[in-house]
């Protein structure tokens, strides 16, 4: 199993923020930093800021040894294709090999409409969504790349500098619908689902192993779930956290049930209860686990990973 710590990016989080969490996951045993690619606060409040995603993952692999680093996931409404394939090979080349490329269809209206991005209907954003992952695809692993579709065309570009890595990694999010784990299967190493529950991750894993033998793919079809983390030293630990996290979510609920509404899709608890949660996602057949840190300043927590669940799982 690997682990990689996934932080809500356009939630405040400032540049020693960033560093700050660089180098607590470096340092605690971690594979890899994902982040958002979203430029309006999504929790509660609209006015916490966003450092653009690619732009960081650059500026942190400037300043990182071993990490991996990533989006999870940048929507294709946001670039065209071929600058984020410029983003993510600049960021490959500063890393010395550690980036990887998280792409999604996108979905929230409202910073698109604040930004002055087109949002298409769902079906026509599934279109963009399709046509942009395989432009990625193309430009990262062929040496010309000629295309001429409904939305883009390319002319005999040769994509240059070539990535370090042979190609860097491309991470497709979804949520299990039979569009995106089509495309998945098609263009991408490895399929993230999100709100899952132990079931749900066993169905979407094997009909995206369908979809990838379908699609006549060779090799391991990689399988990653974001699971929130809510982790504490003892129950008033866990509690106490889950208070601070509603009052950042700008809610009035109860802990305890705030804590028990959600076992089946967080991993939540002491760091073995967190621990049984990962193990039985691994038995489940997921290689990579997402955990998303939903307050971003709580290092504690990300100590707490590194210290006592990461090896526990093994």
């Amino acid at each position: 199993m690997e682990f990689a710590l996934m932080i809500e990016g356009q939630e405040g989080v400032s540049w020693s923020d960033w560093t700050a969490l660089a180098d607590a996951v470096e340092a605690n045993g971690f594979d890899a930093l994902f982040r958002s690619d979203h430029y309006v606060g999504l929790m509660g409040d609209e006015t916490r800021g966003s450092l653009d995603a690619w732009a960081t993952l650059n500026a942190l692999a400037a300043v990182t040894d071993r990490i991996r680093l990533g989006t999870l996931v940048s929507p294709v409404t946001f670039r065209h294709p071929s600058l984020l394939f410029k983003n993510a090979v600049t960021a490959d080349h500063v890393s010395g090999g550690r980036i990887e490329v998280g792409m999604g269809a996108g979905w929230n209206e409202r910073e698109h409409e604040a930004y002055g991005f087109d949002f298409p209907e769902t079906d026509e954003r599934y279109d963009l969504f399709e046509e942009s992952v395989e432009i990625v695809r193309r430009l990262l692993t062929e040496e010309e790349v000629s295309h001429d579709g409904p939305r883009f065309t390319l002319s005999e570009v040769k994509p240059l500098p070539r990535p370090v890595q042979d190609p860097p990694p491309l991470v497709i999010g979804g949520s299990g619908g039979p569009r995106s784990l089509s495309i998945a299967a098609r263009f991408a190493d490895e399929y993230n689902t999100l709100g899952a529950s132990l079931d749900d991750v066993r169905d979407r894993r094997g009909r995206f192993v369908d979809a990838w033998e379908e699609a006549g793919r060779d090799g391991h079809p990689r399988f990653s779930v974001m699971v929130p983390v809510l982790v504490g030293g003892s129950d008033d630990e866990v509690r106490a956290r889950a208070e601070v996290l509603l009052d950042r979510l700008g809610r009035d609920a109860d802990a305890g049930e705030f804590i028990e509404e959600r076992r089946d899709k967080w991993a939540l608890g002491t760091p073995q209860q967190v621990a049984d949660t990962i193990g039985q996602l691994g038995d489940a057949g997921v290689d990579r686990v997402m955990l998303q840190h939903l307050v971003h300043t709580d290092l504690d927590s990300v100590s707490l990973i590194g210290e006592e669940v990461i090896p526990a799982v093994g």
